[in-house]
Parts: structure tokens; sequence; C-alpha cells
């Protein structure tokens, strides 16, 4: 099958990872209202918490290695800004999350594929799903892919 006719095959390629786990790739991209509307679902929020965490170390880390001799008053601002919420919807519409999206009724009928917040949360719990699968070097790879330092 190939990308074209695999969406998920697609979304590898544009992340270059290869999921070994598609039903954790699908819980990434699982939005609280679709669980809550077809339960035993679970969402992708404690994903996105992971992701997070994850994507703050490896910034952090190109920050420190790129821009270590700068005081924190400068590092930490710029790592906000790396990792803010806008900016991870930017990457997740890159990747084309969009689509790929698991929403309920409502969220789907007030836009949910374009809300900056639901695809900044997609974006973290993917990367939380690479990360789970192939460790930090994996997880780098795709934020430096993505990221304009």
């Amino acid at each position: 099958m190939g990308a074209a006719a695999d969406p998920l095959g697609a979304l590898e390629e544009r992340l270059g990872h290869r999921f070994t786990d598609r039903d954790l790739l699908l819980r990434a991209l699982t939005h609280v209202s679709y669980a809550n509307e077809r339960p035993p679902e679970r969402d992708n929020e404690s994903l996105a918490f992971l992701g997070d965490a994850v994507l703050s170390l490896i910034v952090t880390e190109q920050l420190w290695e790129t821009a270590g001799h700068e005081p924190m008053g400068v590092l930490t601002p710029r790592r906000a800004s790396v990792v803010s919420g806008e900016n991870l919807a930017r990457w997740a519409e890159r990747l084309e999350l969009g689509p790929l999206l698991r929403l309920g009724r409502g969220e789907e009928l007030t836009g949910g594929r374009a809300k900056r917040s639901v695809l900044a949360t997609a974006f973290e719990a993917v990367l939380a799903v690479v990360y789970l699968e192939g460790g930090l070097a994996a997880a780098r790879v795709v934020v430096k892919r993505l990221a304009v330092w």
C-alpha cells in the first residue's frame, strides 16, 4: 500500500519515522471528544503531556548547544517561543495532522481540525509516540526537521 493510499504512511514520510505501533499513533491523533463518544477509546492528552516534556528537553539541548553562552534571561524566552502552542500548531499543519485527527461530532462541527490548541496537542502526542518507539534520538530527528533555530 503506497503512502497516497495510507495517510499514516504519508505522515511517517513527513516525520522521517516509521511507527511500529499504529494503535498508539491513532491514540495520539484521538481528541478527548472522540474518546468520550466512543468508550473505551483513549484520548491523546497523556501522550501530549509526555511529548511536551520531550520537546522541551530537545529544544533546551539545542539552545544550550548553539547559544549556551547566552544568559538564561535570553534562552528561556527563546525556548518558550519555539515550544509555544502557536508554533506547535504550525508544525502540526506542516505535517498535515488536521485531516488525520479523530474528533467527536461537536469538535468536528466547530472546526476542531484547524484549532490551534487541538493541533498543538496532537503534535505533542505524536512526538511522544516517536519518543516511546525510538527514544530521544528519533524525537530529535523529528524536531530538527521542523524547528527553525
